[in-house]
């Protein structure tokens, strides 16, 4: 049977090829073989290199980078390779943010976080009573936002070099043909199965009447089509036409609100990249209605005057330190911080050496700071992002994260074009006071409003070093605690001298304000816990923090790679 794929496989690369001048890459016995993989967590390379969350999405990237193209190329096929192999996050029912630094030394930041429908409004969720409906905003057709990602891949694809017929392809054959899925694959489409089917209108390849199991073959026809129809008609392959029907006719099934005008008037947004020094470097982040960038922004200014390297790592000092400065700038975060076209986010003070100054006047190196003596609100969100992390032989950067909040998004499945639609709505502020389903709390700057983008804590981010030169790539999704992620893993590497692997897979804590307690992984220091406890910190350990991919430029120009240990994530390059 997989030979008679495989054939099919080949046979339709020949007939698309001819034109595109790009040799045949996936089958048996090719470069890239969806039946028989590995995850590589670690390499140096000399040229280009991928880092994301799926050993196929990485492979096809560095590979349409050997073949001609650019990291802009790499970006938009791995990220569409990625809606078909990890479909709990790789979308193209969603939304992300794209920060890239070009080999001219220009800074690019991408917004395609997704919008509130047209028909959106403030009060959406609650009832006659004023009582918040939360589950409408959480799960289901009620609860998604207008999709920005391929409109996202179409603005990336403009700075490529290689046809998007050709970056579209292998996420084709992909869906089109199958690939096997890993055992955390197939555990994750179990653990949504009634899920999937109670919030979607009709059958759809991630339900299957036996559980799944490592090995078995996803096949995705539906999304071939709707993957096709992109190819031959471009953006308006999606956002009008039978596409764009479909999704419609989807929500109109189950309520939801988004219309063919919605997706007709969808639009990336240029937005301009914050960018600041530390210690000489130069880090450059994604503004607002990102989060992260600002947060990083902060957290990294707090420490700049402290000898933190000196303090080593996470001792109980350096720790210290580092959770009471993610306290003080999440407990801004909800208070300033939302949709830049519908709220003035005060980024020139939350950004100020004398504002971040003073917001660290109060602290003890000795004790803890309540929570409650710190003003201001907090939001979480969803885990269930993705990071891709790119440098190309030209010295192009890019980091990239995108999300459909939710693990499967809204759970959703858009019947005949099979992909998931997001449940981004519940990222805005459903009611002031009231949490989401992550417990976030909001105000009126992440309030819902008509074509507003809701709050995001995505942190795609770059580094260059006191030459101007590229020197870090770095990322991770994980809700409220990416930042803290991409803060402890520059650090690790700027303060610590760590190598990529250690700097990505050492373990990680978190602070955000509220709930008042340091979250920790599994191996973190059980005497620093200790010393933390008797300064009047709240301890829990939790989960895996993030998923992170870094790429760490050495001094000689290689590119040392490395790809989280707590995921299936891989890097791959030449």
């Amino acid at each position: 049977m997989k030979r008679t794929i495989v054939s099919s496989i080949l046979l339709l690369w020949q007939l698309n090829c001819t034109a595109q001048s790009l040799s045949p890459i996936i089958g048996a016995n090719k470069i890239i073989d969806p039946y028989h993989y590995t995850s590589v967590k670690s390499q140096t390379f000399d040229k280009a290199s991928v880092a994301c969350a799926h050993p196929l999405a990485s492979a096809i990237g560095a590979e349409m980078m050997k073949q001609g193209g650019n990291a802009f190329d790499a970006a938009v096929a791995t990220q569409l390779v990625l809606a078909v192999v990890y479909s709990n996050a790789g979308n193209i029912g969603g939304g992300g943010f794209l920060v890239a630094r070009k080999s001219d030394g220009k800074s690019i930041a991408l917004d395609y976080r997704e919008t509130a429908p047209a028909k959106a409004s403030r009060d959406m969720y609650l009832d006659k009573n004023g009582n918040a409906q939360t589950l409408l905003s959480q799960f289901g057709h009620q609860a998604s936002g207008v999709p920005g990602t391929i409109a996202g891949l179409f603005a990336t694809a403009a700075y490529g070099k290689l046809p998007f017929k050709t970056l579209i392809q292998p996420a084709i054959d992909l869906a089109e043909y199958g690939y096997t899925i890993t055992e955390r694959e197939a555990a994750a489409l179990n653990s949504v199965r009634e899920s999937l089917i109670k919030n979607s209108t009709a059958p759809s390849a991630f339900v299957k009447e036996n559980k799944w199991k490592a090995g078995d073959t996803l096949i995705q026809k539906d999304m071939a089509e709707t993957l096709k129809r992109i190819r031959d008609n471009g953006q308006k392959g999606f956002y009008e036409g039978k596409t764009a029907q479909l999704i419609v006719d989807e929500m109109k099934k189950g309520g939801g609100i988004i219309s063919l005008e919605d997706l007709k008037n969808y639009q990336v947004k240029s937005r301009t990249a914050l960018e600041f020094k530390y210690k000489g470097n130069t880090i450059i982040g994604m503004p607002p209605p990102s989060s992260g960038g600002l947060i990083v922004w902060q957290l990294m200014k707090m420490m700049e005057q402290r000898p933190l390297a000196n303090y080593g790592f996470q001792t109980t000092k350096s720790v210290q330190l580092m959770v009471e400065a993610e306290r003080r700038s999440y407990a801004d975060r909800a208070e300033f911080m939302g949709d830049p076209d519908f709220w003035k986010v005060p980024v020139k003070t939350l950004t100020s050496d004398a504002y971040i100054k003073n917001r660290m006047s109060d602290y003890d190196s000795n004790k803890a700071t309540p929570s409650k003596e710190i003003k201001a609100g907090v939001i979480k969100e969803s885990e269930e992002t993705t990071h891709i992390s790119i440098i190309d032989q030209y010295g192009n950067m890019i980091s990239i994260t995108t999300t459909l909040n939710n693990s499967y998004g809204s759970r959703t499945v858009v019947a005949g074009a099979g992909f998931i639609m997001n449940d981004e709505m519940d990222d805005f502020s459903v009611k002031p006071g009231v949490a989401n389903m992550y417990g976030a709390i909001g105000g009126e700057a992440n309030a819902i409003a008509p074509g507003k983008r809701m709050l995001s804590s995505m942190t795609p981010t770059l580094v260059l070093d006191k030459k101007k030169k590229p020197l870090i790539v770095a990322g991770t999704p994980g809700g409220t605690t990416i930042p803290t992620s991409v803060f402890q893993t520059l650090v690790n590497i700027l303060e610590f001298d760590m190598n990529a692997t250690d700097a990505v897979n050492k373990p990680k804590f978190h602070h955000q304000w509220m709930p008042d307690e340091v979250m920790t992984e599994k191996g973190f220091s059980e005497d620093v816990k200790k010393q933390l406890l008797a300064m009047g910190y709240k301890i829990s350990e939790r989960g895996a923090i993030g998923r992170t991919e870094v790429i760490k430029i050495l001094a000689d120009g290689k590119r040392e790679v490395a790809a989280d240990k707590r995921g299936d994530d891989s890097v791959s390059g030449f």
